[in-house]
């Protein structure tokens, strides 16, 4: 069988991959704090046999990676949601007790009086998970600080119970988990940035541009079509070649 018709198949397997890839990204143009993935790719040549040249060559997706820029910030108005200002992270537990990072939140106490985020999990301190006192108001300040007005008292009564734990690593130390969670690259826990900063009352939206990723789909289906013709091109001339060998 032709070799091209390998090559081929290889490169219509691979623009699979890479569509779900950005069909994915548009699935989570409208999550919360979601960070855009992209294909990585790679050509990889042919060793030719008998000493003739290398002339094909296979069209691989070698990975992914992701986007970590920031998404458009988008005003709710409450007091628990918060975006995160620069490039810092707000540290977070999910369900297993590991922690990853994410830019934006809604925030909420639980009936354990835990705060945590809309999707349950739990929501990381100076000092570990952060547990809220009952409490009349509760509000989250510039530096994460977490103020609250206990049950019964008076609005001169104020205390901080804790602080958000914001955290500034560099992109290239960051990668998005099976999970879809943004961690450190080498498994470890992101130091404290104290000088981190967040916006009350706004959350961060998706950073997937829309129009680019349908692009990018298109793009990627013409491709694939591209490869299929060629099987088909490759099939036809190998039955061909056997009716004149009949001959």
């Amino acid at each position: 069988m032709d070799k091209a018709l390998y090559i081929a198949m290889t490169g219509a397997k691979h623009n699979l991959q890479a569509q779900s890839v950005y069909a994915n990204n548009l699935a989570n143009a409208n999550t919360t704090g979601f960070k855009q993935d992209m294909v990585l790719a790679k050509t990889s040549k042919v060793e030719a046999d008998n000493d003739m040249f290398d002339s094909r060559a296979f069209a691989l997706v070698n990975g992914t990676t992701t986007d970590f820029s920031a998404g458009p910030l988008q005003e709710t108005g409450r007091d628990l949601d918060i975006a995160i200002a620069d490039n810092a992270w707000l540290a977070v537990q999910d369900v297993d007790g590991n922690e990853y990072l994410t830019r934006s939140a809604s925030l909420n106490v639980d009936a354990n009086g835990q705060l945590v985020t809309d999707r349950g999990d739990v929501v990381v301190g100076n000092g570990g998970p952060i547990a809220i006192p009952p409490y009349e108001s509760i509000e989250v300040g510039i530096d994460g600080s977490i103020t609250v007005r206990g049950k019964g008292q008076g609005p001169e009564v104020l205390v901080t119970v804790d602080r958000l734990k914001l955290v500034s690593p560099d992109t290239a130390d960051l990668v998005k988990n099976n999970d879809g969670n943004i961690v450190m690259r080498d498994g470890a826990e992101a130091e404290i940035d104290p000088s981190a900063r967040i916006v009350s009352g706004f959350v961060e939206g998706s950073n997937v541009n829309t129009v680019n990723a349908m692009i990018e789909m298109l793009v990627l289906a013409r491709q694939y079509e591209t490869q299929v013709k060629m099987m088909q091109t490759v099939g036809d001339a190998n039955e061909q070649s056997s009716r004149m060998m009949q001959l």
